[in-house]
């Protein structure tokens, strides 16, 4: 342990760091976790799922804080589950009955996060779920707060997902990287804006905007034309898929 302490001390890793450091900090852990870890990255996919399913339903504003509460509860239980499998890794380099029940534990508070799931989705959905009928689309359609919430959040985890596959050393989650995060969200609200107002001035002022994003990235030497271009790409996509294929 005294050796632990000996390294991070070498590495001047204090508590003292900004705001900004230790947020990204919390995302390179949030990146390991969707690199290295099968269950987090299935427990992405259905949180994608279960958000958009639940635009199919009439669910409350109580109703929809108790949902996004679930899944940050589950998505919290696997990741300290990963960071206590971590550290006993790291103290012992052989079987010991102490590290197993460690390990258990930590594996036994994601099984009933899990359950809890369970519970919270059968309140919640037993009373509503019916086949999808012309009823649920009318509601899709009139819900575009809901729609385009589920469009920036599926273009925020598309991007981290691609910079975390193609990562480059030279830059951070947050900034730079294969993708560019800031070109895919201004395109994809570019879009959505475009769609929703059906208004020849409000669809080029806002693409315009969206342009001077993606320049400035380009400008600043923080992304290459290419990887601009590929993030407005993604953007774009999306809002138009999702609000195409439900509106």
């Amino acid at each position: 342990m005294k050796n632990l302490i000996r390294k991070s001390k070498d590495k001047n890793i204090s508590k003292n760091t900004s705001f900004i450091t230790s947020f990204q900090y919390a995302m390179d852990g949030i990146i390991h976790c969707l690199k290295n870890e099968r269950n987090f990255r299935t427990d992405i996919l259905m949180t994608v799922l279960v958000m958009i399913a639940s635009l199919m339903f009439d669910l409350s504003r109580v109703e929809m804080a108790c949902l996004c509460i679930t899944i940050t509860f589950i998505l919290m239980a696997e990741m300290i589950n990963t960071a206590i499998e971590t550290i006993v890794d790291l103290i012992y380099d052989k079987y010991d009955d102490k590290a197993k029940i460690a390990k258990d534990v930590g594996a036994g508070a994601v099984l009933l996060a899990a359950f809890n799931s369970i519970f919270v989705g059968y309140f919640m959905f037993y009373d509503r779920i019916v086949p999808l009928s012309h009823t649920a689309v009318i509601k899709l359609q009139n819900s575009p707060i809901h729609l385009t919430f589920i469009a920036l959040i599926l273009v925020v985890v598309i991007t981290l997902v691609l910079k975390s596959f193609i990562y480059q050393n030279k830059w951070t989650y947050l900034q730079g990287g294969s993708v560019s995060g800031h070109a895919s969200v201004s395109f994809c609200s570019a879009t959505i804006i475009a769609l929703l107002a059906n208004n020849t001035l409000v669809t080029i002022l806002s693409y315009f905007i969206a342009f001077l994003v993606a320049e400035s990235r380009v400008e600043g030497k923080i992304h290459t034309l290419s990887q601009v271009i590929v993030g407005g790409i993604i953007g774009t996509l999306v809002a138009i898929l999702l609000f195409k294929v439900i509106i």
